[in-house]
């Protein structure tokens, strides 16, 4: 395990016209289960399906149609409380949510409120090396996804695609723990971390896969810690949710906007009210939705259609048994088995196909070559491109080919990098490439040697001021791997322009 320092709470505060303030912020998450049917039907989760095309009967509502389980969302579900070292209730219960939903047809959203399937957790925040903080999660809920309403199609009517109706949702729930924009997001980002190495939800945002409601509020300093004394949630101030945040960017700018908000608004003498709100990006504000309603409001009751959920705890443990190595246990043997450092393991395990593609490379290699290679050349030159390590032209199995030649000391340094650009562009095995073009490092001391003499020969000047200074030794070696064409092994150059110059 990392040996982290686990910090207290660091509010940012923010300097009102008459008042400094504190930030105060919880999430709910919610991450849509990799699952390719639905949480109560058999209709397909396809990304891009022509609209209301993946629609079953339960999903339209039509008379007589009940909702059955789907096992497999459960199970997900499951998998990701234990992710998150979180308790799992074996016994949890469906709530109908009723509420004017104009793209779900059934005219209320099943959920879970009252007896969720997975309880108390904790997701562990990066915030520097060696430094942690620790974000309670209050609950996991399952629950259907509504439709898409869709508005520019048409100057005078809107119209509904069904498709997301009823796909699983997972809605991960906070404790205010977070007290900065910047902390919101990194939540996120470890969050959708896991979530991918457990692979219960793709995290993909673009596609509105994981999407953030972010509760914001603003209250004085010191009133925090009288929450944390009471857990009395009125010092806390009255909040307001931002909903469907699909943008770690306009997570912070969001929050920013909100907190500065309800600031002018308190030293104004007026009152924050609890209500819903957007963010509009294109302005950087948020504007209200509609009131926040308490969950009497939404007059949840059981379900009638579905029996509650009670699951075994032997299939529990036989999840946990199948857990994959979560980002944390596997950045500590990064650092234990490679002798990487806490910021490189960190790049390499941020996520879980990098970090798969690097110990590939790094398996029975230098651990700290294979990652310089991977982090500075491969990853480098897939950012610029704007790839992905999926979209990756040079195989683990390339790429460690190289560090085998580095490592024999059949090329150099600079010649691994112009390895590395052929096979980027043009494939082939490594060592054949070399071979065939003549790529092969000069060991021979004999002809290094001659090199080193024909340079010192034809620059006699160079050489008096050399053995007055000698870190000008320096050029003699860079002309003589340019008389070399870059062949030759730097470190016996180096040693025989030293004797040569009896430096």
């Amino acid at each position: 395990m990392l040996d982290l320092t686990f910090e207290t709470p660091k509010p940012k505060v923010i300097s009102g016209a008459k008042h400094d303030w504190e930030l105060v912020i919880g999430m709910e998450v919610h991450a849509q289960v990799a699952s390719k049917a639905k949480l109560f039907s058999g209709a397909s989760t396809k990304f891009g399906s022509e609209p209301n095309s993946n629609v079953a009967f339960v999903d339209a509502a039509m008379p007589g149609m009940l909702p059955v389980i789907n096992e497999f969302c459960v199970e997900q579900a499951v998998r990701t409380g234990l992710g998150l070292k979180a308790q799992i209730n074996l016994v949890s219960a469906f709530d109908r949510k009723n509420y004017f939903y104009p793209d779900l047809p059934q005219g209320y959203q099943i959920s879970q409120l009252y007896h969720p399937i997975v309880g108390e957790g904790e997701v562990i925040v990066d915030m520097a090396p060696g430094i942690a903080r620790r974000v309670r999660i209050e609950r996991i809920h399952i629950e259907q996804d509504a439709g898409k309403s869709i508005h520019d199609m048409d100057p005078a009517m809107s119209f509904v695609d069904l498709n997301r109706t009823g796909v699983a949702l997972m809605e991960i729930v906070s404790r205010p723990d977070l007290r900065g924009p910047e902390e919101a997001a990194a939540y996120v980002v470890k969050l959708r971390q896991i979530l991918r190495y457990l692979g219960t939800c793709d995290g993909n945002m673009q596609n509105g896969n994981l999407r953030a409601d972010v509760n914001v509020s603003v209250c004085r300093p010191g009133d925090y810690e009288k929450y944390w004394e009471t857990q009395d949630f009125a010092h806390l101030g009255t909040r307001c949710e931002i909903k469907n945040m699909n943008s770690m960017r306009f997570i912070q700018l969001a929050i920013d906007y909100e907190a500065r908000r309800q600031i002018a608004i308190l030293e104004d003498g007026g009152k924050v009210d609890q209500e819903t709100r957007l963010y509009d990006p294109d302005k950087n504000e948020t504007r209200s939705m509609r009131s926040k309603e308490e969950a009497h409001d939404y007059r949840y009751f059981p379900d009638p259609d579905l029996l509650p959920l009670e699951i075994e705890q032997a299939w529990v443990d036989e999840i946990k048994a199948s857990l994959p190595e979560l980002p944390d246990d596997k950045k500590a043997r990064f650092i234990a088995e490679f002798g990487l450092t806490e910021y490189d393991a960190s790049v390499l395990t941020a996520d879980v196909a990098n970090a798969a593609y690097f110990e590939a490379v790094a398996q029975g290699r230098d651990g700290k070559l294979a990652a310089n290679w991977v982090i500075n050349e491969l990853f480098g030159r897939l950012k610029k491109e704007d790839h992905d390590i999926t979209e990756s032209p040079v195989t683990a199995a390339q790429l460690g080919g190289i560090i085998d030649l580095i490592a024999k000391g059949d090329i150099s340094g600079k010649i691994a990098k112009d390895i590395f650009e052929i096979v980027y562009t043009e494939g082939g095995d490594p060592a054949e490439i070399v071979e065939k073009r003549g790529m092969k490092q000069v060991t021979d001391t004999g002809a290094i040697e001659k090199a080193v003499d024909e340079v010192i020969a034809a620059n006699p000047d160079q050489v008096e001021k050399a053995k007055a200074n000698p870190k000008l030794a320096g050029w003699f070696v860079g002309q003589v791997m340019k008389a070399t064409g870059g062949k030759a092994n730097p470190k016996a150059v180096n040693d025989i322009v030293a004797e040569k110059l009896s430096l």
